[in-house]
C-alpha cells in the first residue's frame, strides 16, 4: 500500500515537472541559439573538442544549462569551460578577480577570462577545436561579457581557433541607441569597442560588427559563426519573447534590471558618494544620499516631464555597500514607456536636480580620483563630466552624447541578422 502510494507520488511529481517545462516551452516565442544548434543535432560541432563560455544565464527555455545540454550530446567532446566577470556561476561580485578551478558537476576544467587571465591562454587552446560564447547580456556597453567576447575572439584569431555565438536577445531591444562612442585614451574592458553606451545589437550582431570593422586589437579577424535565433524581432522586449530571465550577475535579476543599469550604472562608478539601490532590494533602481529631500526631488525630476520615466520618493537603509545601516533619501524609479525614456542621460537629470537643492552638493568634484576614473571610462570620455560638472546642467552635454547616435544606427543596419 505504501509502495503503491509513493509510485503515485512520484508519478505526480514527474508530471508536474513536465508540465512545468511545458509550460515554459509554450510561453517561449523565441528559439535561442542554443535551441537552433541542437535542433541541427549539433552538426557544425562534429568530431571537434569544444571549450564553452558560459555563465549562469547560458540556458535553454526549458532552463536546461548549456554546459550540460552540450556535455551530455554525442559526436564531439565538451574539454573545458571558460567563465567571465561574476564567474561561471554568476555567483561573484563584479570586480572581483576569479581563479581557474574544476566544476564540481561536470569535472571539466573552468578557466577565469576575469583574473590573471582575461584571454585563453595558447596552451589550453591547444586542445580546443572550437570555443563556443553562449551568455545572456543586457545591451549595455560597460557591462563586460561583450568585452570578454572581445577577447575569446582575438584569442581565436592569434590561434587559428573558431568561435561560434549562439545569440540571445538583447533585453534593451534591438532599435535603443543611447551615448556617444568611445574616445581615444578612454577604451577600458568597460569600454573595450568604439561603440554607444547602448548599442542596439544581438550579441551576435556586435560580433560580427566588431570582427568585420577592425574593432579587435591590431584589427585582428577570427573565424566566426553566429547560430540565428528563430523568432526574435527588433521591437522585441525581453517579456515579448516569453523566456525566463536568468540574473546575469547578482545585481541584475529581473528583466527590468538591464534598463535600470543603463540609467543608473555611470553615477554607480562613484560608489562612495551616492547609493544606486546596490546594497538594498532595489539595485539601480534608486538615487539616495543622507539628508535628501526625496519629495522635493521627486516633484523637482517630474516637474521636468522626462519622457517614459516617473520618479517616487523613497527612504531606506542599505544592507552593504554605500551607506550601509544609515538612514539615506531620493527617490526610486519607474519605466512608463521604455520606448520614449532616455535612459542613460536620467542619472545626469538625477545630479541636476541635487545640485540646484544643494548647491553645495557637487557630487563630482567630491569623488575620490579613482573613482572619477571609472566614470569616465564607462562614459568613454572625461568630456561629459568636465562639461557638465561646470553648470551641474545637462543641457551642456546633450548634444555631445547624441552626437555619434544616428551614423551608429546607419552603420548597424549592415550587421542587422533580424527585422
Amino acid at each position: 500500500m505504501k509502495l503503491n502510494y509513493l509510485l503515485k507520488l512520484t508519478i505526480l511529481y514527474s508530471f508536474m515537472i513536465f508540465l512545468n517545462h511545458s509550460i515554459i516551452a509554450q510561453n517561449a516565442k523565441v528559439q535561442l541559439g542554443i535551441e537552433v544548434l541542437a535542433k541541427s543535432n549539433f552538426e557544425i560541432l562534429k568530431g571537434k573538442k569544444v571549450g564553452l563560455i558560459t555563465n549562469a544565464s547560458g540556458v535553454d527555455s526549458h532552463l536546461n544549462s548549456t554546459i550540460d545540454i552540450l556535455n551530455s550530446a554525442k559526436g564531439f567532446e565538451l574539454v573545458a569551460l571558460f567563465g567571465p566577470e561574476h564567474g561561471i556561476r554568476g555567483d561573484v561580485e563584479g570586480g572581483d578577480n576569479i581563479s581557474d578551478y574544476t566544476d564540481k558537476t561536470t569535472g571539466l576544467p573552468v578557466y577565469s577570462l576575469y583574473g590573471k587571465n582575461r584571454k585563453p591562454p595558447t596552451d589550453i587552446l591547444d586542445k580546443i577545436d572550437i570555443l563556443i560564447y553562449d551568455i545572456q547580456d543586457i545591451g549595455c556597453r560597460s557591462y563586460t561579457f561583450i568585452s570578454s567576447l572581445g577577447k575569446v575572439m582575438e584569442a581565436a584569431a592569434e590561434n587559428n581557433k573558431q568561435v561560434i555565438v549562439l545569440d540571445r536577445p538583447n533585453p534593451l531591444g534591438g532599435n535603443k541607441v543611447e551615448g556617444s562612442i568611445v574616445e581615444e585614451g578612454f577604451f577600458s574592458f568597460i569600454s573595450q569597442f568604439p561603440i554607444p553606451y547602448v548599442y542596439g545589437l544581438t550579441v551576435g550582431e556586435l560580433a560580427n560588427m566588431i570582427n568585420n570593422e577592425g574593432m579587435l586589437e591590431n584589427k585582428l579577424k577570427c573565424s566566426l559563426i553566429v547560430v540565428k535565433m528563430e523568432g526574435w524581432k527588433r521591437n522585441f522586449s525581453f517579456e515579448d519573447t516569453g523566456l525566463n530571465w536568468v540574473p546575469t550577475s547578482p545585481h541584475v535579476p529581473h528583466k527590468d534590471s538591464p534598463a535600470f543599469y543603463v540609467m543608473s550604472g555611470i553615477v554607480g562608478e562613484l560608489r562612495d558618494v551616492i547609493s544606486i539601490g546596490v546594497g538594498y532590494t532595489l539595485p539601480f533602481q534608486t538615487f539616495a544620499y543622507k539628508g535628501v529631500d526625496g519629495i522635493e526631488l521627486a516633484n523637482r525630476l517630474n516637474n521636468l516631464n522626462l519622457s517614459g520615466i516617473i520618479f517616487m520618493p523613497i527612504s531606506y537603509k542599505p544592507y552593504y555597500a554605500f551607506a550601509k545601516g544609515e538612514q539615506i533619501s531620493g527617490v526610486e524609479t519607474f519605466i512608463t514607456d521604455f520606448d520614449k525614456i532616455e535612459l542613460m542621460k536620467t542619472q545626469l537629470y538625477v545630479l541636476q536636480e541635487l545640485n540646484l537643492m544643494y548647491p553645495n552638493f557637487k557630487i563630482l568634484d567630491k569623488s575620490a580620483a579613482n573613482h572619477l576614473r571609472a566614470f569616465d571610462k564607462a562614459m568613454g570620455t572625461d568630456k561629459v563630466r568636465i562639461d557638465f560638472s561646470k553648470n551641474y546642467s545637462v543641457a551642456d552635454v546633450e548634444k555631445y552624447l547624441d552626437k555619434d547616435i544616428e551614423a551608429f544606427k546607419l552603420l548597424s543596419k549592415k550587421y542587422y541578422l533580424y527585422e
